[in-house]
Formats: C-alpha cells, structure tokens, sequence
C-alpha cells in the first residue's frame, strides 16, 4: 500500500468556538471554521503533500456527541508530548494520563480530555 489508511477524521463539539479555542490555544495552530447547512467543521491545518491524515472539528448534535470513553481514538503527533500537555489544562481541558513512555522504540504517549470531553491522545519520539 503506497498511501496512509486514515483519510480524515472528525472530532465531535458541542460548541465549535470553544473547541476552535482549546484546539487552537494546545496546538497552536489556526482551525477554518465552515458551515454546511446547520453541520458546522473547523478544518485543522493540513499539508497534503505530506503524509498523515486531514481531519476537523464537527459539531451537529443529530450525528455527532462527544465522549471520554467509547468511539475511536485519535493520537495526534508531537515533537514531544509534554508541550501540548503544559497548555492542555489552563485552555479547559483534562489531562487524563500524563506523558508515559511505550517503549524505547516507539517513544511516548499521553492522554487527555478536550474541552468538549473527547477522549484524545498524543504520541512523541521524545
């Protein structure tokens, strides 16, 4: 297979502009807000040149609830792990398992909850 499996990813908000803010404050980067008929999406960044998957914020409460315990878990990638869970908890978030090493390998991982609740991890070499 010459392309990565993920394609896109959607990550449930009950209020887009207070996830827009936690998203853009953790990692700091700048989410495109849209709206499609009443089901509202901020984009987060993307190069599409580079591997890795595209995915946004969406918010319409008749398909999507956020939750800190069942669904799909998404890992975002980090430089080092420990920098988006010194900004996780002052922008309304919860950090749910602290920065812990998987093993020499693979790096590490940590754990949290948004400001919407969602159950989201990070991964780092470092």
């Amino acid at each position: 297979m010459e392309y990565n499996m993920v394609g896109w990813f959607e990550i449930p908000v009950a209020d887009m502009e207070r996830a827009k803010t936690f998203y853009e404050a953790v990692f700091k980067v700048e989410i495109s807000l849209q709206d499609f008929g009443g089901t509202k999406m901020g984009w987060f960044p993307a190069d599409h040149g580079k591997p890795g998957a595209a995915g946004s914020l969406i918010q319409n409460k008749d398909w999507y609830k956020p939750s800190d315990s069942v669904g799909t878990l998404i890992y975002f990638n980090s430089l080092d792990v420990q920098n988006e869970l010194d900004r996780i908890e002052q922008n309304g978030g919860k950090i749910v398992q602290s920065k812990t090493q998987i093993n020499k390998e693979i790096g590490y991982m940590a754990v949290f909850l948004d400001s919407e609740g969602n159950r989201i991890a990070l991964h780092s070499r470092q």
